[in-house]
């Protein structure tokens, strides 16, 4: 099982790290393994996150999430999207754009910098919408009881998620963009560029995730129809066959997947720069993390462990949370990446621990009820607020 989710894993790494060593000898090749370490320890929550939404979708756009998502994700975000950056950001072309990483990477480096508050802007407010859409809604279960009981009844109130993240994003533009440093010590006014970044994250989020639910909703009907075949193939002895989202539907989960990978990738790509400003390098070296947070989203699925361990999520949705908030923060003040991936990193540990405790309790209690801590969602309101 292991071999046959992380066997491309382990082909991509052997066959990066060779060609690392190869053309530019073993600095290279240590430098990749390290930003492969880097990218993996940043995006573990994203694979929960990811795995949370693939189990949804049938075994062909799992395949496709897993063929050209990768591609998307390896080239798209750790190869193009640096390119694209700074070709827009210097005003030229992408050829000239690669031609300045290659002949002046000091040059590249600072110009990728200097874009950092519309890319910490963007992907803050994605990530931040996530989080919050999470924290608002009625949930079965419940990790820290005092603080979403309470926020899941504020949850009913319409576009709440919305309003709070334009006021985080107004009070960070007012803040901390208005006196953002830039290369030479200067402080240079970015609340502009913060405001109109942010505003496109929240718009991609509304877009793309509202696409996602309305076929979503869409397929309610047809997915009760099978649950019920299923139920009727148990029942006469058959095995149930698990089809999972298609069509339009799964599209738009794949294609929310994608922007949600891409969120997450931000910060990698920025902290890769700490480490190097070889983009052939960082690419192989983010690239090879990329493949293994794939493999892991797909064990997670096929194993079943987000409904084993239910807190997982809860663990990996603070972790966005905490990691859009950094985001926003280092659009003024620098953060290690150790410390952003650390971060995440713990409050999964927790709710790993947490899951785990909880299932001892159910099987001591001879495995017929709840935990304690959870407490049964609250009966729906006719309408929201």
């Amino acid at each position: 099982m292991v071999l046959r989710t992380f066997g491309w894993s382990f082909g991509v790494t052997a066959a990066g790290l060779a060609c690392a060593a190869i053309f530019w000898g073993w600095e290279a090749f240590v430098l990749v393994a390290i930003l492969s370490i880097l990218e993996i320890s940043l995006s573990f929550d994203n694979a929960v996150v990811n795995a949370g939404v693939l189990k949804k979708m049938n075994a062909f756009w799992q395949k496709i999430f897993l063929t050209i998502g990768i591609l998307i994700a390896v080239f798209g975000m750790r190869l193009v999207f640096p390119v694209v950056i700074v070709a827009i950001t210097a005003k030229v072309g992408p050829i000239e754009a690669v031609e300045l990483a290659m002949d002046d990477p000091d040059q590249y480096e600072q110009l990728v910098t200097d874009a950092h508050p519309s890319i910490a802007a963007f992907g803050g407010m994605f990530l931040l919408m996530i989080f919050l859409e999470f924290l608002f809604d009625e949930r079965e279960h419940k990790w820290i009881p005092f603080i979403e009981k309470p926020l899941s009844r504020v949850g009913r109130i319409d576009a709440i998620s919305v309003c709070i993240a334009l006021i985080v994003l107004l009070t960070t533009a007012m803040t901390i963009a208005t006196s953002a440093i830039q290369h030479g010590g200067a402080h240079v006014d970015k609340s502009g560029t913060v405001m109109s970044a942010g505003i496109a994250g929240l718009i991609t989020y509304l877009i793309v995730g509202g696409l996602s639910g309305h076929f979503e909703d869409k397929l309610e009907e047809e997915e009760e129809r099978e649950h019920e075949a299923e139920e009727a193939a148990k029942r006469s002895g058959q095995q149930p066959s698990a089809v999972g989202l298609a069509g339009k539907a799964a599209f738009f989960m794949f294609l929310y997947l994608e922007v949600l990978d891409a969120s997450f990738s931000f910060d990698g790509v920025i902290g890769a720069f700490a480490i190097t400003n070889h983009i052939f390098w960082m690419a192989l070296g983010l690239g090879i993390g990329a493949m293994y947070v794939r493999s892991l989203t797909v064990y997670l699925v096929r194993q079943g462990t987000l409904d084993d361990y239910v807190y997982l999520e809860h663990g990996a949705h603070y972790a966005i949370g905490a990691l859009a908030t950094i985001l926003l923060i280092t659009i003024k003040w620098h953060i290690h990446e150790v410390i952003t991936g650390l971060i995440g990193v713990a409050l999964i540990a927790a709710s790993f621990y947490s899951s785990l405790r909880r299932n001892r309790r159910i099987a001591a209690e001879g495995g017929g009820g709840d935990d304690g801590d959870d407490e049964p969602a609250e009966k729906e309101l006719p309408s929201r607020v």
